[in-house]
């Protein structure tokens, strides 16, 4: 009898879902994040109860404005930590939370469905999800030719027309400061200088932001090439357009780091797997409008209004480490003039 009890409980464990998490102190888990993640609009009101049914595991999601903020948040706290997982580490951050040391390494079996050229962490400390490229967010009401480079942005018919986001504190502020190098090299600072006419405000967070383009407070924002999809599928509208570049866009990666010292670890690795899980993937094009990391989800008819631009451009990690810093502080000098 005690053996076919024993083989009963092996049989009942091995058919739990891979991101079931055990043990007595692993029935909470503590999630960082940025705001449009945790928004009633974002990802999290479709993924995190669809886990807590999985896993037996009750999800404390704090929203601490934009994915910059959230990983800082979880640098100041990194010898006492709170948090068990960070969302929205993209491959423009990796190295900011590397040379913090607050993150420590995972590989999630699922990570074998997701195509080799987003695997932007080879170490494995964070882990891809969903993927974009940065673009300019038109209204096509307003606006009848949109710009066709970075260059065209600067011209006097865009004055005070452009919102973008600071790179101290926004993971797309950054990616946008990153494109401006990728495009110009040491020239970029002359180029913020062209530019600078042209905005109207610079914000701390995508969310707010894009919050100012949609209430008509400009007629151009930084944003992602997918980001029309959303007007599409949900307000049946195409007023909202993407500005395809000819000199490329630059993309970005977006991931989740298990925090070090994770109070709650192995929940913590069981909501990695998770986000690869085809029931987490399956919602990404319609909540985070963008692209699924995993080479195995289906995208919905409203993808083909997302722009897939013909040339895609990247900076490496090891560049980004050794050169973000300047590059922000140069930054910070121009656009204070």
């Amino acid at each position: 009898m005690r053996r076919l009890m024993l083989a009963a409980i092996c049989l009942c464990l091995a058919s739990l879902p891979a991101y079931a998490a055990t043990g007595k102190d692993e029935k909470k888990l503590v999630i960082y994040t940025y705001d449009s993640f945790a928004s009633e609009w974002g990802l999290a009101p479709k993924v995190i109860p669809a886990f807590e049914r999985a896993s037996g595991v009750t999800v404390e999601l704090i929203s601490v404005g934009s994915s910059g903020q959230a990983l800082q948040r979880a640098i100041l706290e990194k010898d006492r930590p709170k948090a068990d997982v960070v969302i929205g580490i993209d491959n423009n951050l990796l190295t900011r939370a590397k040379q913090a040391g607050v993150l420590s390494a995972y590989r999630s079996p699922g990570i074998d469905n997701v195509p080799e050229a987003l695997r932007f962490d080879p170490e494995f400390q964070v882990t891809p999800f969903d993927y974009g490229y940065f673009a300019m967010i038109y209204d096509s009401d307003l606006i009848k030719t949109p710009p066709k480079s970075l260059e065209e942005l600067t011209d006097e018919r865009f004055k005070k027309s452009v919102i973008l986001m600071d790179p101290r504190t926004s993971g797309p502020g950054l990616g946008f400061l990153l494109w401006t190098v990728a495009v110009y090299g040491d020239d970029f600072p002359g180029y913020w200088g062209r530019l600078a006419p042209s905005i109207l405000t610079i914000t701390d967070s995508w969310s707010s932001g894009y919050g100012l383009f949609t209430n008509g407070e400009a007629p151009i924002v930084l944003s992602y090439s997918s980001s029309p999809v959303y007007h599409v599928a949900f307000e049946k509208s195409d007023r909202y357009k993407a500005a395809a570049f000819d000199q490329g866009h630059y993309m970005q990666i977006e991931g989740a780091g298990i925090v070090k010292g994770a109070p709650h670890r192995k929940a913590a690795e069981a909501f990695i797997d998770f986000m690869l899980s085809s029931t987490f993937q399956k919602e990404i094009p319609l909540t985070n409008i963008m692209f699924p990391a995993s080479a195995n989800t289906p995208l919905p008819e409203s993808f083909s209004h997302a722009v897939r631009p013909a040339k895609t451009l990247q900076i490496s990690p090891d560049t980004i480490m050794t050169r973000r810093d300047q590059w922000i502080s140069t930054w910070v000098d121009t656009v204070s003039k």
